[in-house]
């Protein structure tokens, strides 16, 4: 929302707007010219306005009531991003469950480093560029396009990225895969005519979708595809590969996103690039100065020698992806601390977590974080650190309770040099890294 928020800014649209809680995304759009309310009232929606909602906004929101009282013209952001998408620009989509925002940021970076001035709205932070969207007046527009609630067949880019697919957001897909596969059908078919869509063919699931979809161009590091990822290299500072076009050498990368999940996503990213006709040459350079997404694997700090990571990682193949990144740090003791997302992601896939932190020396596990949902009964962190140590019970578990406050103030005391704090989670987990640093200048003080 933000996003699209900035975007209507620097097209010159007047933008209002509400949310629970300040932060960076409502202090920056204040600095850009928004009205900005912190907290929902009735009285904060303009006459005349038209109002756009994300799908964490219920119907009985009292802004929304109001504006179906003034009678004013309500949109989905999904509605928003699609009718930008439709203003002229060669459309640039990265789907899947998993590595949305990490290859539109990627392809953002290196495209705008590139000077081919793109416009975009990507879902998190780029860091060495400080937004998650720009609107300018060059050629390309780049999105990532969200499938969690059904709305990505609202869109028709020009390239369409499908990354993977696998079973999620449950609470909307009632049958899981199955009715995910049947709305990537839906999207594929309404494609316009000339659109190119590039599928990760090392995905079980997009496998499946292709067999009802001919007219595609693959990549893979791991099958014969398309465009092929080979003699990958992982280095303890970066990775190094070569890329093939249907068999010949295309060009080699240099990254120094660590996992071999990001070899994929930058694999993608290079394939649309050279399916779109961008010269290879002016953004190759560029992949091995992008540092990763705003919380995917995002060093925040260090204190007595123990690294801080922050990571978005929610789904049990993304913590796999996530706990994967620290292949290599040879000495160090991982600590995992995780947040599960929404009682019903974790109800729906709870074997899967109980199976997603091999490798881990110890695991924290706070609260879960509702987003908006009610709790289920026996679905809840106490349970799942109890049935986590019958199942796993190399693994060191605890349960810690309350905010991340809290949170860091237990698990403080038990860190170490050399150990490596990773947290995972789409909610509040984002607060502990920072909470433990406070703890760490406390104590220096002498506090």
């Amino acid at each position: 929302m933000s996003g699209l928020a900035k975007y209507l800014l620097q097209s010159g649209f007047e933008v209002t707007g509400s949310d629970i809680v300040e932060s960076k995304y409502t202090k920056e759009l204040k600095e850009l010219g928004a009205k900005i309310y912190i907290g929902h009232y009735a009285s904060q929606v303009p006459e005349g306005a038209t109002v756009v909602a994300s799908t964490a906004i219920r119907d009985n929101n009292v802004e929304i009531v109001r504006a179906k009282e003034l009678g004013l013209p309500i949109y989905h952001r999904s509605d928003l991003l699609a009718e930008i998408s439709r203003m002229g620009k060669f459309f640039i989509g990265y789907a899947g469950t998993h590595g949305k925002t990490t290859t539109s940021g990627l392809t953002s970076y290196v495209m705008a480093m590139a000077g081919l001035k793109p416009s975009y709205v990507v879902g998190g932070i780029i860091p060495e560029i400080h937004t998650n969207a720009e609107c300018t007046d060059g050629k390309y527009l780049i999105a990532e396009l969200d499938e969690s609630d059904g709305t990505i067949i609202k869109y028709s880019p020009d390239i369409s990225v499908i990354n993977n697919l696998e079973a999620d957001h449950l609470d909307f897909y009632k049958n899981g895969l199955q009715s995910i596969l049947e709305t990537f059908q839906t999207f594929l078919s309404g494609l316009k005519p000339g659109a190119k869509v590039l599928a990760c063919i090392d995905s079980a699931g997009v496998l499946k979708l292709m067999e009802n979809y001919n007219n595609v161009i693959t990549y893979s590091i791991e099958k014969d595809a398309d465009y092929v990822a080979k003699e990958i290299q992982f280095k303890p500072d970066y990775t190094e590969f070569k890329v093939y076009y249907k068999g010949k050498f295309l060009t080699d990368l240099k990254i120094i996103l660590r996992g071999k999940h990001n070899v994929v996503n930058a694999l993608a990213v290079i394939a649309a690039l050279n399916e779109a006709g961008i010269d290879l040459n002016l953004v190759k350079p560029h992949f091995e100065t992008f540092s990763g997404m705003g919380r995917r694997f995002q060093k925040v700090g260090e204190f007595n020698k123990i690294s801080l990571y922050d990571d978005y990682a929610h789904h049990p193949t993304e913590i796999n992806a996530t706990l994967s990144s620290t292949e290599g740090m040879e000495g160090k003791r991982v600590v995992a601390v995780f947040q599960p997302h929404r009682y019903t992601r974790l109800k729906n896939l709870y074997n899967e977590f109980l199976n997603s932190f091999e490798g881990v020396d110890k695991l924290v596990v706070t609260d879960v974080f509702a987003a908006s949902e009610d709790p289920i009964e026996n679905i809840n962190s106490a349970r799942f650190v109890s049935d986590l140590k019958i199942k796993h019970p190399e693994i060191d578990c605890e349960y810690i309770e309350g905010t991340m406050c809290n949170v860091a103030e237990k698990l403080y005391p038990q860190l170490k040099q050399n150990d490596v704090v990773i947290g995972l989670g789409a909610g509040t987990i984002t607060e502990l890294c920072p909470e433990l640093l406070k703890l760490d200048k406390k104590v220096l003080a002498g506090g």
